[in-house]
């Protein structure tokens, strides 16, 4: 993997790390009951989304 590409990987990791924070920040301070499920379950699909991104640096880290 070039420098560019894990670059490009460090990023969107951030990227996935920031995002989930916001939703659960967010999730936690809407008074709609609904909305506050939505956002929940939204960072739990960007976590998983982290980790799978992590998978693959680790992946790459141990060949």
């Amino acid at each position: 993997m070039t420098q560019k590409e894990l670059l490009y990987m460090e990023d969107a990791i951030g990227h996935e790390q920031n995002l989930v924070s916001l939703l659960e920040d967010f999730s936690n301070n809407v008074q709609d009951k609904n909305l506050a499920s939505f956002l929940k379950k939204l960072s739990k699909k960007h976590m998983g989304m982290e980790k799978k991104l992590m998978d693959v640096m680790e992946g790459i880290i141990n060949e």
